[in-house]
């Protein structure tokens, strides 16, 4: 049995948004991990690009377009054709549940009730992320807003993410954008716990560290690019994570490019080789501090949405401003029965006022390595991570 074969859901291209959003989410990795060398890091280009992309359904202007090529947005795609390809994105994730999967996703806008929102932009938003409005008196009480957000957010991920926001970042802020993500899913195969060994990973940089290594055998391999690539399905086979490997000689943040990624996947779902794998058992979160996404956005090009003098988000509300924070925070824990993942993202407005193998492998992730969970017929990027230390975990 090859161990990268899905089972019910066949693997097609991604569809436009889901290559959007890996692009976009490759592109904020790469500048995050230029911001923090040497970090675990993790986030959900999914929740991440939501809840951006609900702000950017409010941008007009030179703010649209920056926010439309830096989230990577098919070029020409009117506003009526986006909705529709989001609303379909939104749909797909809400079917990813089954057996051995358990996945949630939620996007909420929350408005301060002496605040005007457009009718127009509440339609757009529920339209293409099913999102729904909730009044947080941010002006008035923003501990009270604060609270309220957390404690959504909490439900939503299952207690794995419980402060998003605090009352500090709520100053003249008059909306928040959220979206939220949870997956708890087990592998089509789990490792065997008595596989599991101790064994050496060599950090960029530093002195290597002994970390807990799973090990199974039989799972789809690709390489290219300078990357070696393992294909681990869950359940299902609606979900799949996989595992990148740089090559030794690669430099500190090295990352694939989309077309690189792209070819590499497609690899995996042929006929070609299986490998036998070595993989840290990780648990990463966001706890160091690293959730505000405002700089690597700002490097991306995105500065004039931050930009209270040039910023134009009228199609929110005549009392828009401007994005004041771009928060996140994520977990993620990879064992030998599955994966546990959560994720959230919050915007603040500021308010004015199956083929046999050939050939057989061995792959070892003991230096640092990407991990990439998507939805299998869409290709939409759940999570994405960059392991430099599992022993930091």
């Amino acid at each position: 049995m090859v161990r990268g074969v899905a089972t019910t859901e066949p693997a097609v291209s991604p569809r436009p948004l889901a290559a959007a959003d890996t692009g976009f989410g490759l592109d904020v990795m790469r500048a995050w991990c230029a911001q923090n060398p040497g970090q675990n890091l993790v986030f959900s280009p999914s929740t991440l690009a939501s809840a951006l992309g609900m702000a950017y359904l409010g941008a007009r202007g030179a703010t649209a377009s920056a926010m439309a090529r830096v989230l990577d947005l098919p070029a020409g795609t009117s506003r009526a054709a986006l909705e529709a390809e989001l609303q379909a994105r939104s749909a797909a994730l809400r079917r990813l549940d089954g057996p051995g999967v358990t996945l949630g996703a939620s996007d909420q806008v929350w408005a301060d009730p002496t605040l005007t929102t457009l009718r127009s932009y509440l339609n757009a938003v529920a339209t293409g992320y099913q999102a729904g409005v909730a009044q947080a008196p941010f002006s008035t009480d923003p501990a009270k807003a604060a609270a309220e957000i957390n404690q959504a957010i909490s439900a939503a991920t299952h207690g794995h993410i419980s402060q998003l926001v605090n009352a500090s970042m709520l100053d003249n802020i008059g909306w928040v954008l959220t979206s939220a993500l949870y997956l708890n899913a087990k592998w089509a195969t789990p490792f065997d716990p008595a596989k599991t060994q101790l064994g050496p990973f060599a950090p960029a940089g530093a002195k290597p560290v002994t970390v807990k290594f799973m090990n199974g055998d039989a799972f789809r391999y690709a390489s290219g690019g300078g990357w070696q690539a393992v294909s681990l399905p869950y359940q299902g086979g609606k979900l799949t994570m996989t595992a990148l490997l740089p090559t030794p000689a690669s430099a500190s943040c090295a990352l694939p490019s989309q077309a690189s990624l792209t070819s590499i996947t497609r690899s995996l779902d042929g006929p070609g080789a299986v490998a036998t794998v070595s993989l840290p058992r990780v648990n990463l979160d966001t706890a160091g501090g690293v959730g505000d996404m405002k700089p690597a956005l700002d490097q991306l090009g995105m500065g004039v949405a931050f930009n209270q003098q040039d910023a134009d988000f009228t199609g929110l509300s005549p009392q828009a401003c401007c994005i004041g924070f771009v928060q996140q925070a994520a977990t993620l824990q990879v064992g030998e029965k599955g994966t546990v993942g959560a994720a959230a993202a919050a915007v603040g407005m500021v308010a004015a006022a199956a083929m046999a193998p050939r050939q057989t492998v061995t792959i070892t992730f003991n230096r640092p390595y990407l991990l990439l969970i998507t939805a299998t017929a869409t290709g939409e990027p759940l999570f994405l991570a960059r392991v430099d230390n599992p022993a930091a975990s």
